[in-house]
């Protein structure tokens, strides 16, 4: 994991309320310079009345007077709606259902913690002793690209069915869903590591040329229609530039110009012939047009630059600097997904997690936590224990929502660490007195065995003892007498009394002979029960 600010773990900053962590020398009105003061003016309002208020000057024309009719000033025609995503929404719209985003690729994509911020994290949980939720953890992770890995991976298709595959460019990292798209990229971003231009004077066309064919997106100039190289021109800036927009659309962007500078430049362009130099190779080899340069690098250094993958593991940073649009709409859409609701970060958090020793327990059976150890009952009345011990313990109970603080201060008056001694703690160490450390030392205890727990807000809280399992119904005895349906008397004849299969008890009984499971009644739910897994449940 990367050193920086953004990549470090901090639980205690991370839990903070949000106004402690705001820098308390941070001035909002430090930028302001101020206005001019009206306060004294008390007619400020009156002066510019709808009434009073100058008449508009309307855009590019000069202002009217009082006397002007804007009924009689000719109105031209409308200008068109503007098409596309920027266009401003107009009433029209409203009742039109919004179009369907088309579907994501049919990839998967995972968020992986990173091992060194696990490490930091597992470390500061055994150091302080609390317990903190494992959702607001991942949550944490997710918040920056530094504490996480990213994982793409293709789907497992049925036998026979082709699915998506994945691209990846060697020389940057890069994934592609398409070999198109990543041989594009690579003679975009790369093309003078493998080729490189070469110019030569040549004789200009000849004719007299008096307008030029413009691309009105990128000025790119075309060369009059009537050219031998008009159409070659406009297709290869299609595919170059805007390959998602159609060909029709494309061509309707076009103009003609009548510049004579414009034309004067086509013209010393087109007095130069623009080769490729081969590069990297034993041979001296030369290209005519940009067509040849892709068909030279598909067979000679695709298969070592380019590599179909079904799984490629990116870092953070490098995930979020992917070129691929979908594959860059996909990673957005799951990181959002999983800011929601981080399930999948969780569940990765809670393997590593258990691989280090910690442990996991849900309070009041919703929120996960973990900790370093789950709720153990301390029975004060069957287990013996030191007299502070107990005490901690008794004042726990006795105060439910109680801090760290507050039990410092109760059990330890004259000691307890004011706020001005904990900032100074940092830059010296402070001495303390053997009751504050006797206390300390046993709510360490406590913490460690899980008897009480710490939770991230500083409120403690002490395990509360466990439910009784529920008692199976005692088995039939085996000698118990059953009648087989074949032995039933034949019609006609009359038996004699049937003895009783089993024998129960009366009403008459005594109370003594009833079962104590049937007279026990059920605990009530304790706020803190301890799950056997160490995983946390979906």
């Amino acid at each position: 994991m990367s050193t920086t600010p953004d990549a470090d773990f901090s639980l205690e900053l991370h839990f903070l309320p949000a106004w402690a962590k705001e820098s308390p020398k941070a001035n909002k009105f430090e930028n302001y310079r101020g206005g001019p003061d009206r306060s004294g003016d008390r007619d400020f309002d009156r002066k510019f009345t709808r009434r009073d208020r100058p008449p508009r000057r309307p855009q590019g024309g000069p202002a009217r007077g009082p006397s002007d009719n804007r009924g009689d000033a000719p109105r031209g025609p409308r200008p068109p709606r503007r098409e596309g995503p920027g266009r401003r929404p107009d009433r029209r719209d409203q009742g039109r259902p919004a179009p369907a985003p088309p579907p994501l690729p049919d990839v998967q994509v995972a968020f992986i913690p990173d091992d060194n911020g696990v490490d930091s994290l597992a470390r500061q949980i055994r150091m302080t002793g609390r317990a903190y939720p494992l959702f607001e953890i991942a949550r944490m992770v997710l918040a920056k690209p530094e504490r996480h890995s990213v994982t793409f991976s293709v789907k497992a298709k049925a036998e026979g069915a082709a699915g998506q595959t994945l691209f990846l460019c060697d020389l940057d990292d890069t994934l592609w869903l398409s070999e198109d798209g990543a041989v594009q990229h690579v003679l975009d971003r790369h093309f003078t590591t493998f080729y490189q231009p070469d110019r030569t004077k040549i004789d200009p066309p000849r004719g007299v040329y008096t307008f030029v064919a413009q691309c009105s997106l990128s000025g790119a100039i075309l060369g009059p229609p009537n050219h031998h190289d008009y159409q070659n021109q406009l297709r290869r800036l299609h595919a170059e530039k805007f390959p998602r927009m159609p060909f029709e659309t494309f061509k309707s962007k076009v103009r003609i110009v009548r510049d004579e500078a414009v034309v004067k430049k086509w013209i010393e362009d087109q007095s130069w012939k623009t080769e490729y130099v081969c590069l990297n190779m034993p041979e001296s080899l030369r290209l005519p047009t940009r067509e040849e340069v892709e068909k030279h690098f598909r067979q000679v250094h695709l298969a070592n630059i380019i590599k179909p993958v079904e799984t490629h593991r990116l870092g953070g940073p490098a995930s979020r600097n992917q070129r691929d649009r979908e594959l860059a709409r996909l990673l957005r859409v799951r990181w959002e997904e999983q800011r929601r609701f981080p399930i999948q970060v969780a569940t990765a958090l809670s393997q590593q997690f258990s691989a280090r020793g910690l442990q996991f327990f849900k309070v009041n059976r919703t929120v996960t936590h973990v900790a370093v150890a789950r709720p153990n009952y301390l029975d004060l009345d069957a287990t013996p224990v030191s007299e502070g011990v107990r005490r901690i313990v008794e004042y726990v109970v006795a105060h439910p929502k109680c801090t760290h603080k507050g039990l410092l201060e109760a059990l330890a008056p004259a000691v307890a660490p004011t706020e001005g001694a904990a900032l100074a703690e940092a830059s010296a160490p402070a001495e303390t007195s053997p009751e504050l450390a006797a206390v300390m030392g046993d709510l360490h205890w406590l913490v460690q065995q899980g008897h009480v727990i710490e939770f991230a807000n500083g409120v403690l809280e002490t395990a509360k003892k466990p439910l009784p399992r529920p008692q199976k119904p005692a088995p039939a005895p085996e000698d118990a007498a059953v009648v087989p349906m074949d032995t039933a008397p034949p019609q006609g004849e009359v038996s004699g009394p049937a003895e009783p299969v089993a024998t129960v008890a009366t009403v008459d009984a005594p109370p003594e002979s009833l079962p104590e499971a049937a007279a026990a009644e059920p605990a009530q739910e304790t706020a803190l029960a301890e799950t056997p897994t160490t995983a946390p449940q979906a």
